[in-house]
């Protein structure tokens, strides 16, 4: 899809996956130590699409609670 044509582009589509990843992992964690590390990998991917979207702070702050929720598994280990 071309800038300007309408609807909806790959990233965007690549965005709401990964935040709603990191919804639902989260709402859920408590059932599972393996939810932690999917809304670990949840969290990493909503740093890379900060980052692809030019949102690098957005990106940066998705990428410490990637690493705080790996922290947050280990321990619950």
């Amino acid at each position: 899809m071309q800038p300007g044509e309408g609807g909806v582009s790959r990233l965007t589509v690549f965005g709401l996956f990964a935040v709603t990843a990191m919804l639902v992992c989260y709402a859920f964690e408590k059932r599972s130590r393996w939810l932690i590390l999917a809304f670990s990998g949840s969290c990493v991917l909503g740093s890379v699409y900060g980052f692809l979207q030019g949102a690098w702070p957005f990106g940066i702050v998705e990428g410490i609670w990637a690493v705080v929720a790996l922290r947050r598994w280990w321990v619950a280990g």
